[in-house]
């Protein structure tokens, strides 16, 4: 058998699809019948280094704006599509699972061309286009999150496919080692501050009244890249720890007490799984919003609009001064994750191939 996974563009879409290339080589799949298709992002480097074999097409999506680059679209996606089967077909594809990114629309049209089953999994508790497109002619929608989603059809919620790390999770044997890797010797709770891969400018700003003067907590802040909005410094009475990324999230959510974040579907999904309460600022032109309600209806975040940023340094306040609600927030967290994704994944495909 062989599986071709359709992922590109961020983490958010390739790190899940590295995972369940994982699980399936754990069951027995070699790693050489496991090919990735994509574009020349992210994952042209993170999935060779990881060991499995990539082949990168052109790609282009939809601009919703009246973009003038959305006229090449559809000449672009029959050509990138009728690539993408003549590779499908050179290595016999027993089926295709798209991540739901726009590498998915392709994918989808060249499964179809070849008549290779189509597999998609969603990682938003909102569909995107890409996913409403791929889902039409999908064996199986396999969801990330409760939510919209679920009116795909043939979809059925197994959560998101998260790092081993994060699925063996344990907070207390870590944390020692955790606050170590930041440098912190601090007794008292410590909030971490994090707005995705690339970062979040309107979390960098607001983190400067989180860390000011008074503050009752230490801070772990994963800037990004650009880091967009951080002073250099500010007076604090705690440490307040800054770093660009973060590649083992382990230690991160192991050393915090509360997170101040995005609601990306996988960053919801890790703070499910490793149990950290949250206060959640949604992007909420691209759905985070219907991930963060994911978390709040469980009683495990709390959301804070961005116009409402200006907030959330006595929103921390508030939480920390409550240890209370921060322990049930974190025993409601648990009950939302959804740790075995991964290999349930592997499993359907493995399924669906077979036949």
């Amino acid at each position: 058998m062989t599986f071709v996974i359709a992922a590109a563009g961020t983490g958010g879409h390739v790190l899940p699809a590295l995972a369940i290339a994982d699980a399936l080589c754990e069951r027995g799949i070699d790693h050489g019948s496991v090919l990735f298709i994509g574009g020349d992002r992210f994952e042209a480097t993170a999935i060779p280094q990881a060991g499995y074999p990539f082949r990168g097409f052109r790609q282009t999506k939809l601009r919703r704006s009246l973009a003038p680059s959305n006229l090449a679209v559809p000449f672009v996606l029959r050509a990138t599509s009728r690539a993408m089967a003549a590779a499908m077909t050179e290595v016999k594809a027993s089926v295709v699972l798209g991540m739901s990114g726009y590498v998915t629309v392709p994918a989808a049209m060249a499964a179809r061309r070849i008549g290779a089953p189509f597999v998609v999994q969603e990682q938003n508790a909102a569909p995107t286009l890409a996913a409403r497109f791929g889902a039409r002619r999908a064996r199986l929608t396999l969801l990330g999150l409760p939510g919209a989603a679920e009116r795909l059809p043939r979809s059925e919620v197994v959560g998101n496919p998260l790092r081993h790390a994060l699925t063996v999770f344990d907070r207390d044997a870590l944390r020692p080692q955790s606050r170590r890797r930041y440098g912190l010797d601090v007794v008292g709770p410590v909030v971490g501050v994090i707005g995705g891969s690339l970062g979040a400018q309107v979390l960098n700003e607001a983190v400067v009244s989180i860390v000011g003067a008074g503050s009752a907590a230490a801070v772990v802040h994963l800037t990004g890249p650009a880091a967009a909005g951080v002073p250099e410094q500010v007076a604090s009475p705690l440490p307040w720890v800054r770093r660009l990324y973060e590649t083992e999230m382990e230690h991160f959510y192991a050393a915090v007490d509360l997170v101040v974040c995005r609601a990306g579907a996988m960053t919801v999904s890790e703070l499910a799984a490793t149990g950290t309460p949250s206060i959640l600022v949604p992007l909420e032109r691209v759905g985070q919003m219907d991930n963060a309600r994911v978390l709040e209806r469980m009683g495990a975040g709390v959301i804070v609009r961005q116009s409402d940023a200006a907030t959330l340094a006595a929103r921390v306040a508030d939480l920390l001064a409550t240890p209370g609600r921060l322990a049930v927030m974190a025993t409601a967290a648990r009950g939302a994750a959804r740790i075995d994704a991964a290999g349930v994944i592997a499993d359907r495909l493995i399924e669906v191939a077979g036949g």
